[in-house]
């Protein structure tokens, strides 16, 4: 039987039905915190989070970090859900086609170990869980760009149980997307920030093929750039830091409060869970003192200048700050002198033997970090200095007066060592299935008479129901009115048995005094009859069998795949100037893209009466970030250019599925930041209405292959120039002007662009795959794109002259096209 069938999400055993409803202002939210190494975890565990987010070897947002083996996680699972926490697998990169049966096994062994949640990027991930594994919770990862009501509503529709919401909202904003949807909304609250809105980032890409959407960014926005003859950091944020505004979170019906840092230290996690536990626990009463405490917890955990971010404002000038050094740590001091290989520097803090420095030197390079093991001070050799000293110390790596350095753990930190995590772990016993107990009882009189007692008892675990009834004769009342604690603390001794109680409703329990013999017979009865019941419905062979099911699905996909090189071959072109929109098509483009942008919006009622009779030869691009103080605008347009007999739009966000569903006869396209990687991201955007997808800017020529090569029905479109938007951000970026270039230490330039409040800073180089067209076309690609909105107008003619020659065009990149995106 397939898995399916046999567990619906909410016999997965992880939700109760007593749970208050999640926009609930006096609902306590779950304090989530990353794991990114077993000391991480068990420093979670011990300081108060309620659950955890980690990531697998493969398929994780931070490759860099340790991570875990599956057989680590069924063990850490087994250990919180003994605990009463709960783990949140992260499975949030893009995924290519030939790593889509490695998915399907990874998915399967999640289900099996019945993992509480999976945070994804990728709808393809999300298509498999449906329909193959529906056990496992969907999550959706700040990465899809969840920034509107629309968007919550189509991850609803879609059987997402979770949102984690873009950082770029203010907390009215995250109250009307919680107010408006069942979803439980998640947001980040404290740690570091990205400068690029998440998932819309290709700068670590860019420069090496090491994409952020696959988990093995590099940091660029971290490092030092140059403009106008001044050095700053351009692009590198402070820390988050919303602890002041837990109670606004609470109002907001925020169900879980994320703090970042899967490549942070156990310290880092411990002393931020501390605080933030602190003042979530604290009374209304005693909060002052409770914040004033964490904020002490918080000094120790090394992070940059803290901002409340855009949870705050709308538009926060804090964010970053370009002549800050952008480093992790406390900054201590600047190098003054190196002899071989000591340095020295007058220290800001105290400093010990144990604690851990790194350097963050002055070029873009990345820092280096290293553990004090000889500390001196005025030539004496010592075991700690005091502020404002003149140290000395010995470090195993390369460095330049000037250089920055920060401190960023100390000797006092989170002291569990990895063997000793690796100990703790191996002793945890089999994962106990979840439990849930309704019970009631009836007599045959009053006790007080000496009515006869049936105890009726409801067990819910592993989506199978159990109903049994126990006589318990005759019974004498008992004092206790809290009748549903002793039953929970009774039934709670689970013994040898595969359960563990997780929730017990006994609501009218009358006041009865059972005795402990009783008690111990009915929970052997119960649970020996649950178990075998459980057993019979053979669970780890239903989920083979939808793995099989799942992987033959694949298989069969690849069998059919062929490369037709065929077709008729169709040009699209972008245009920034919407009354540019026939250019193209006199030069023999089927259609013209125009974004649909503020400004666009506003020359609508002149320029389409000009277009009338070329409406299916226009396609408006909906801009990706639409926020819902501006979705009446894009509503109310939409209506009016369906009426004016458009019926050709571009999606570029999963929102914007949910917009254009109510438009009859709709031809929808997606734009390549929908992202796809694989076959199943490709149907799942066919499935939500989309006729024809471009394929993700980032991907390489081998993937670009196997995608053009599957028998999906979908049209797939394939850019060949472009600008190359390495970084999208909500951040105002001070002091740059748009017209004169950013450049790094290696000598790129790029540029800044802005528009309804987003700014881009691109390569400036673009991108161009225009000698590829004959290549492209065996592989059987036949519609194309060109965007030429950043293009200089005398250019246009000939770049798409060289399409159409198969030239190549100097002064460009093919991005990661002839090498591999990894």
């Amino acid at each position: 039987m397939h898995v399916s069938r046999i567990m619906s999400r909410k016999g997965h055993g992880y939700f109760t039905k007593d749970m208050v409803p999640m926009n609930s202002t006096d609902h306590k939210p779950e304090l989530l915190a990353p794991a990114g190494s077993l000391e991480s975890f068990f420093a979670a565990m011990e300081k108060g989070a309620d659950a955890v987010y980690a990531g697998l070897r493969d398929f994780s947002a931070r490759a860099r970090a340790k991570n875990f083996s599956l057989s680590q996680m069924e063990r850490m699972l087994a250990y919180a859900h003994a605990h009463g926490r709960r783990i949140y697998v992260t499975l949030n990169t893009l995924v290519k086609e030939q790593e889509l049966p490695q998915l399907v096994d990874t998915l399967a062994a999640l289900a099996g170990m019945r993992v509480d949640g999976l945070i994804v990027q990728d709808l393809a991930v999300a298509r498999l869980v449906r329909r193959h594994f529906p056990t496992i919770p969907l999550h959706a990862s700040t990465q899809m760009t969840v920034h509107n009501t629309p968007g919550a509503r189509v991850l609803q529709e879609l059987g997402f149980q979770r949102a984690v919401l873009a950082r770029e909202l203010a907390i009215d904003e995250v109250a009307a997307i919680a107010a408006a949807t069942p979803l439980e909304i998640e947001v980040f609250v404290h740690g570091a920030l990205c400068f690029s809105i998440s998932g819309q980032c290709f700068f670590s890409s860019y420069l090496g093929g090491h994409s952020g959407n696959r988990g093995r960014c590099a940091q660029p926005c971290r490092r030092l750039y140059s403009h106008r003859g001044k050095q700053g950091y351009f692009f590198s944020t402070n820390d988050l830091s919303a602890i002041d505004m837990l109670p606004e979170l609470v109002r907001a019906g925020v169900r879980s409060l994320k703090i970042e840092g899967r490549m942070k230290s156990a310290e880092y996690v411990a002393s931020v869970v501390q605080a933030y536990r602190l003042v979530l626990d604290a009374t209304e009463r005693s909060r002052g003192e409770a914040l004033a405490a964490a904020k002490g917890l918080l000094k120790h955990s090394f992070g940059r200048t803290p901002t409340k971010g855009f949870l705050a404002s709308q538009q926060p000038d804090d964010i970053a700050n370009p002549w800050q050094k952008g480093g992790t740590g406390r900054f201590v001091g600047q190098i003054k002198s190196i002899r071989g290989n000591r340095l020295s520097f007058e220290t800001r803090d105290s400093l010990h033997v144990g604690d851990r420095l790194r350097v963050q030197p002055k070029s873009d390079m990345a820092g280096q970090a290293w553990t004090v093991r000889e500390l001196f001070c005025n030539r004496r050799k010592v075991m700690e200095a005091k502020a404002g000293s003149l140290v000395e110390l010995e470090t195993p790596f390369r460095f330049a007066a000037g250089d920055a350095v920060y401190k960023v753990s100390s000797r006092e930190a989170f002291t569990m060592s990895e063997n000793a995590c690796m100990r703790r772990l191996e002793s945890v016993k089999g994962e106990k299935l979840p439990c849930r107990l309704q019970l009631s009882a009836s007599c045959s009189s009053p006790v007080e008479e000496g009515g006869e007692v049936i105890l009726h008892v409801s067990a819910d675990a592993a989506a199978v129901r159990l109903d049994l009834d126990f006589p318990l004769g005759r019974l004498e009342p008992a004092r206790t009115a809290e009748m549903a604690a002793v039953l929970k603390a009774q039934f709670a001794k689970t013994g040898e048995a595969p359960f563990r109680l997780e929730s017990l409703e006994a609501p009218d329990f009358p006041s009865l005094l059972i005795p402990s013999a009783a008690f111990r017979e009915i929970r052997g009865r119960l649970y020996a009859a649950l178990a075998e019941k459980v057993s019979q419905q053979g669970f780890r062979e239903d989920i083979a069998a939808a793995r099989g099911a799942a992987l033959r699905e694949l298989k069969m996909a690849l069998e059919e795949a062929g490369r037709t090189g065929g077709g008729r071959e169709s040009l699209s072109v972008i245009m920034d100037n919407p009354r540019d929109w026939r250019f193209p098509l006199q030069l023999g483009a089927e259609r013209t893209l125009l974004q649909l942008s503020k400004a666009t919006i506003h020359q609508l009622p002149s320029l389409v009466p000009r277009m009338r009779g070329s409406e299916e030869r226009i396609v408006w691009q909906l801009p990706f970030m639409i926020f819902d103080r501006d979705l009446a605008l894009y509503r109310s347009t939409l209506v009016q250019l369906y009426g004016a007999g458009f019926r050709r739009f571009e999606a570029a966000n999963i929102s914007h599925f949910h917009l254009l569903k109510k438009l009859a006869g709709l031809h929808i396209s997606a734009w390549h930041r929908c992202f796809t990687l694989n076959s199943q991201s490709l149907l799942a955007w066919k499935e939500l209405g989309a006729e024809s997808v471009t394929l993700y800017m980032e991907d390489d020529a081998a993937n670009l292959g196997d995608l053009l090569a599957a028998p999906l029905g979908v049209e797939r479109r394939v850019i060949v120039y472009a600008p190359l938007p390495v970084m999208t951000t909500k951040i105002r970026i001070k002091d740059v002007h748009s017209n004169i270039p950013l450049q790094s230490d290696r000598g790129e330039e790029y540029s800044v662009s802005s528009r309804d409040g987003l700014q881009t800073i691109s390569a400036a180089l673009p991108f161009s795959l225009t000698g590829r067209r004959n290549e492209l076309r065996h592989k059987g690609c036949s519609s194309f794109l060109i965007d030429l909105r950043q293009a200089k107008r005398e250019s246009w003619a000939d770049i798409i002259g060289a399409f159409k020659a198969g030239r190549p065009m100097a002064d460009t990149t093919e991005f990661n096209y002839a090498n591999e995106l990894v």
